[in-house]
Formats: structure tokens, C-alpha cells, sequence
């Protein structure tokens, strides 16, 4: 004789499910090591681009007293930023930018990628590329 589960025990069982796979990806887009009630700026040369899912990186060095800092900041993913006409070699290594972001609630130097300006008047950012401003 086999036995067949209850339409509540298979509705829990399948809660639980979604709930496990479901929760990783809330915690993923998380904004919680942001201060979102803040906006700073930096000017600096472009060290690195990590051009990977699921998050671009941007590495810039800051100029500091004593040499450099090394700013990191997460970007949205390439496919966001593809379709707002960004690429994997719009920030090149070497490039003067300023960089508005949203800072580390730790005090680490960096954080999320609000825009980023060239020397040309060239803004990037979430939304795409525009001259000026």
C-alpha cells in the first residue's frame, strides 16, 4: 500500500521550497552595507573594471597624503548597464574619473556606483550615458 502526502503537508513542503530558494536572491539585492541617506564624491584614476555578473566592479585609486587609496565600488549587472549602452571597455584602466556613490556604513573606502564622470563631460551611470551636467 503507498501512502500519498495531504494536499497541507505537500502545500507546506512546497512553502518551504520556494521560501529556501527564494531568500538567497533577497539577500543577494540587499542594500543593507549602504548608506542610502548618503552621497559622496571622489575624483580619482580607474584601477580595474571587473566586468562580471552578478555585479560590475570598479576600482579606483584616490590620491591621499601619503600616496593612494584604493576605492572599491559595486556597480549594477553588465547586463543592466549593456542595455543602457555601457560595455566592458566604456572605463578603461588609467581613466580620470569622478565618482558619486552611496558609502560603506563600515567606513571602508568605497561602495555602491551612483555615476561616474570623464574629464570629457561624459556621465555614466545606472540609466546610461550623457553628455554634460
Amino acid at each position: 500500500m503507498t501512502r500519498r502526502l495531504s494536499i497541507p503537508v505537500t502545500a507546506v513542503f512546497f512553502a518551504a521550497l520556494l521560501f529556501g530558494f527564494t531568500r538567497p536572491v533577497a539577500a543577494h539585492h540587499s542594500f543593507a552595507v549602504f548608506d542610502m541617506t548618503a552621497q559622496k564624491s571622489i575624483d580619482g584614476t580607474v584601477k580595474k573594471v571587473d566586468w562580471t555578473n552578478p555585479h560590475v566592479w570598479v576600482w579606483v585609486d584616490v590620491p591621499t597624503a601619503s600616496g593612494s587609496e584604493t576605492y572599491g565600488f559595486e556597480g549594477m549587472s553588465p547586463n543592466f548597464l549593456a542595455r543602457r549602452g555601457w560595455s566592458r571597455t566604456t572605463l578603461q584602466t588609467g581613466m580620470k574619473v569622478t565618482v558619486q556613490f552611496r558609502p560603506l556604513k563600515d567606513g571602508k573606502p568605497g561602495g555602491m556606483l551612483v555615476s561616474a564622470k570623464l574629464p570629457s563631460g561624459l556621465l555614466l551611470t545606472g540609466g546610461g550615458a550623457q553628455q554634460g551636467q
